[in-house]
This record gives C-alpha cells, structure tokens and sequence, in this order.
C-alpha cells in the first residue's frame, strides 16, 4: 500500500462526497454540492487535500480562509485505513500551506456527539474552546 497526497480539485467531488455521507459524525448540507465544491476549491487555492491508495480517494480535508484564520472542513478517512496517520498528515499538509500563506490559526467545529472527531482533536494537540458560541443564519 502507497498512500499520496495532492490537493483536491473538481474531478475529486464524487468520491469525497461518498466518503463523507457514510463518515458517521459528519454534517452532509446543500453546501456540499458539486458546485459549491469547486467554487470552494477555487476560491481557497493550494490548501485542501486528499490521500490517496494507489488512484483509489481515501481521506480528504477541506480547508478554507477568511484571510485572518483557516477552517478546516471534512477531514475523513475510509474506516479500513484509519489509525495509520493519515488524517494527521492531510492536516498537517493544510496547516503547512495556511501557513506559507501567513495565515497562522486554524479552527475546527466538531459537533460534540462525533466522540471520534473530538479525541482526535484533543489527541492532535488542538485547543477546546469554551469561551465562544457558535451562532449560524440561513
């Protein structure tokens, strides 16, 4: 097995969208189109990606800047292929590019049923915030 690594583009949509509407703990909306997908991609160049077996799609993470801090979306990883540090990896290579892009804090919302989500969070090293609520408009 050779797992790589390169950034999402378009094409990627199908198989993302079918890894992540069996990732339990992971919110499918109309966000998630393929349109939106592509508008996201191009509007947030160089920062999101998936891992790949062989030309088989893995693992992905969206990530996503306002200019001040990025947001990560969507890290997923098949079932069979976890606890081999691949979502680490797909954050890691995100965090990089934020980075070279000066960028230097990054967010994560983690719904707080997905126990699998936040111990990898917490595990990873990121900080749980108690301090802010989240407000949403549709």
């Amino acid at each position: 097995m050779r797992i790589s690594y390169k950034e999402l583009v378009k094409s990627d949509y199908v198989p993302s969208f079918s890894l992540w509407k069996k990732t339990e703990g992971m919110s499918i909306t109309k966000a998630d189109t393929l349109e939106a997908f592509d508008l996201f991609l191009n509007s947030n160049p160089g920062i999101s990606f998936g891992a790949f077996d062989e030309d088989k799609l893995i693992g992905t993470v969206l990530c996503g800047t306002d200019g001040r801090r990025g947001y990560i979306y969507h890290l997923a990883v098949e079932k069979e292929y976890r606890r081999m540090n691949i979502a680490s990896k797909l954050v890691s290579l995100s965090i990089e590019a934020l980075k070279k892009n000066g960028i230097e804090k990054c967010h994560i919302f983690v719904f707080k049923n997905n126990e699998d989500g936040n111990a990898f969070w917490e595990k990873s090293g990121w900080k749980k915030r108690d301090d802010i609520n989240v407000f949403s408009f549709e």
